[in-house]
């Protein structure tokens, strides 16, 4: 249970890391909601519609749209007509929006890397601790 605590807390550090870097960098500043709404298009590999991913993220049609709206601004993706169902609209992944992917994998990769370094550290003065109680109990 402690081993699960001490994963969450990683996880939640690793989150701040990268989200406080996606802020200061020079690429868009994403709220939640249109991040959840980027990282669903992206990373699930089946075809998005605006009604798909307001139930599968449990928001409104409204609130996609809005979000789809502002990646539409910053090229991350793009609305189109589905060609057999004139009423759906297609959720469609850009070149742009794949390279800021990469970015955030990047700096999400280097934030669990410092955050795993961290533990190593903070580990160090208890596992020496350990160490010298077993060679001063022998």
């Amino acid at each position: 249970m402690a081993q699960t605590a001490a994963q969450a807390e990683e996880l939640v550090k690793t989150l701040r890391d990268t989200v406080v870097s996606l802020v200061r960098g020079e690429g868009p500043d994403l709220s939640a909601r249109q991040l959840a709404v980027f990282l669903t298009c992206y990373l699930d590999e089946s075809g998005h519609t605006v009604r798909g991913l307001a139930s599968s993220l449990n928001v409104s049609k409204p609130a996609i749209t809005r979000a789809l709206d502002r990646l539409g601004e910053l090229d991350l993706a793009r609305r189109k007509v589905d060609p057999l169902d004139r009423r759906s609209v297609l959720v469609q992944r850009t070149p742009k929006g794949a390279a800021y992917l990469k970015e955030i994998r990047s700096i999400m990769g280097e934030a669990a890397d410092d955050e795993a370094k961290k533990a190593r550290q903070d580990d160090k003065p208890a596992r020496r601790g350990a160490t010298l109680r077993r060679v001063a109990a022998a």
